[in-house]
């Protein structure tokens, strides 16, 4: 669905919101000021819609073609935000548009910019069942699951880092070159991505894949896929990321 353009000050529908182009996963180049406070919206919504997120948990960032980054604020509802609460900041934190505080996370969004450019979007939630692995220390199999090693791959397992208190960006350091997605212990769930969409969906991916997990212990231990399957996917996640780099 191509949806006529929305007025930033009307209220997102996240189903009427155009991730162009339509190609899943592929969602273009970065994106302008505008359109990044539109997708920010409709993927706060979601992220609230789908129990994601309660209370003030989350944040969601976009790195736009001018190079800065748009955020969200903290102690904000993701599924109540308009375009006017969304911050615009460089890569050091300066708030460059905006009126309130940024996100408490702030300093690990700009840690993963600045030491992955080719990503343009991160999102942070606590989905229930990805967060319990976390709280339970228990690493994700996620070689048991073909989607998840196609369109998100290695998902870790980070030591401890207090929320709020910039400790994130430290715990990320160990695995932030090689993974897209990272369960802060006791904490939550990051997934980023080459757009902000990507980064998103890999966030869905992770959490039904978790979801997955956990009712495949109640009937045995989850199992690997065969190895000949696994070099498969493996390169098609490859192939997605070089196709998306090279857009």
């Amino acid at each position: 669905m191509r949806p006529n353009s929305i007025d930033s000050s009307d209220p997102i529908d996240p189903g009427a919101v155009d991730f162009s182009p339509p190609r899943q996963y592929f969602a273009g180049t970065m994106l302008s000021t505008d359109k990044a406070r539109e997708q920010i919206l409709a993927i706060g919504r979601m992220l609230a819609e789908r129990q994601m997120v309660a209370g003030t948990d989350g944040n969601i960032s976009v790195r736009c073609a001018s190079g800065r980054v748009l955020i969200t604020p903290t102690c904000s509802r993701l599924g109540d935000l308009t375009a006017a609460d969304l911050l615009l900041v460089d890569l050091e934190g300066t708030v460059i548009e905006g009126q309130l505080k940024p996100s408490s996370e702030m300093d690990a969004h700009l840690y993963l910019y600045r030491k992955r450019p080719e990503i343009c979007g991160v999102v942070h939630a606590h989905p229930p069942h990805a967060t319990a692995f976390a709280v339970a220390g228990v690493p994700l199999e996620w070689e048991a699951i073909p989607e998840l090693v196609a369109l998100v791959g290695p998902v870790a397992l980070t030591e401890y880092a207090a929320p709020g208190t910039g400790q994130a960006a430290i715990a990320l350091e160990k695995y932030c070159s090689d993974h897209h997605a990272f369960l802060l212990r006791n904490h939550g769930l990051i997934t980023i991505g080459q757009t902000l969409e990507q980064a998103w969906q890999r966030h869905e991916v992770v959490e039904h894949a978790a979801k997955i997990l956990l009712l495949s212990r109640l009937l045995g231990e989850p199992t690997k896929i065969p190895s000949n399957d696994l070099t498969r996917l493996h390169e098609l996640r490859r192939s997605l990321d070089r196709t998306l780099t090279s857009r």
